[in-house]
């Protein structure tokens, strides 16, 4: 079964890729991901607080006796909160480039268009093959508008365009009005390819501490549906590339996530529970099942579930709100 997609210009065996996690922080696994067949590898982020927090402590080394304030850098996490400092991601890279044969895919995580975005061009020399911009922000500010959030963003992928030549993915969060128009902006800015979604992880209460505590769960299946409904709507209306990222755990979920528009499917959870050679499981699944149901190739399904295709394209707006609110009995769950 002919399995080939492109995705951000690359040419794929076919769509199924480790997505963004701490496994590639070890070359052994990163070599077992692409044994199992692993379309691409997907690094997991460089933040802006670590180049920030690299770039203050050479600014205080130079203005050691200035009325710079060493309180600072009390706002930047700890270097040992990371498992790779912005030196220790570039040399990743290149290791991880030397290792394996397939496309790599490094990432920055930030908000604003600032010099932090130098480290674009830096992971381009190191040998990445695209880029994949996740742009993390959780809005808190009242006096700042929805409109400014997404006008940064758009401005942020515009100045990492301008560093680099290799390809560019947007990876975002779903709570914006309208991710239809905000993805023409990003369009307009540059972008090559959209990820759909980041996760949003909110802190859980310490009610004896009176304390946030971070907490991390893996995907669950469910959370699939939000990535199918946002794919299907931006398919037709994009131009780049598409990416699932986010609840795919069997290789049906897998086949959904093409069927809505994305060219690439990144697997992290499913990966984490039950090794990188689950990945074989998922790509012999997905053959399988168009074999089943009479595909020549997936590229065949690609988009043939999104809102420019289906009859009734009402479905993805109100129709099927009103069908889900009318049809609950106790044992649909």
């Amino acid at each position: 079964m002919d399995l080939s997609t492109t995705y951000l210009g690359l040419s794929l065996p076919h769509p199924l890729m480790a997505g963004a996690s701490p496994m590639v922080d070890d070359l052994g696994t990163v070599r077992q991901l692409e044994d199992a067949g692993s379309a691409a590898i997907v690094m997991h982020s460089l933040f802006e607080e670590q180049i920030a927090r690299e770039q203050f402590g050479t600014l205080r080394d130079l203005e050691l006796h200035s009325n710079s304030n060493p309180e600072a850098a009390s706002y930047l996490p700890e270097p040992n909160e990371f498992a790779l400092g912005p030196d220790e991601y570039l040399e990743q890279v290149r290791r991880i480039k030397a290792a394996v044969t397939v496309p790599v895919i490094a990432s920055l995580n930030g908000t604003t268009p600032s010099g932090w975005l130098a480290y674009a061009k830096l992971i381009e020399q190191a040998g990445a093959d695209a880029l994949e911009l996740n742009v993390y922000e959780v809005a808190t500010d009242p006096a700042q508008t929805a409109a400014a959030l997404e006008q940064r963003i758009a401005d942020t992928v515009r100045a990492v365009k301008a560093q680099v030549k290799i390809p560019v993915a947007v990876k975002l969060t779903p709570f914006f009005s309208s991710l239809p128009n905000l993805a023409r902006n990003l369009e307009a800015a540059g972008a090559n390819g959209l990820v759909l979604f980041n996760r949003m992880l909110q802190p859980d209460f310490d009610l004896e501490q009176l304390e946030l505590v971070p907490r991390m769960k893996l995907s669950r299946p469910s959370e699939l549906l939000l990535r199918l409904h946002g794919l299907a709507v931006l398919h037709g209306n994009f131009k780049g590339s598409l990416a699932c990222s986010g609840g795919v755990h069997e290789a049906s979920d897998a086949v959904k996530a093409v069927f809505a528009g994305a060219s690439s499917v990144q697997v992290v959870s499913a990966l984490l529970q039950r090794g990188p050679s689950f990945l074989k499981h998922l790509r012999t699944g997905m053959a399988e099942w168009l074999e089943r149901h009479e595909y020549a190739s997936l590229r065949q399904g690609l988009g043939s579930m999104s809102l420019a295709s289906v009859p009734n394209p009402h479905a993805y707006q109100r129709a099927s709100y009103m069908r889900v609110l009318q049809g609950w009995r106790p044992d649909s769950e």
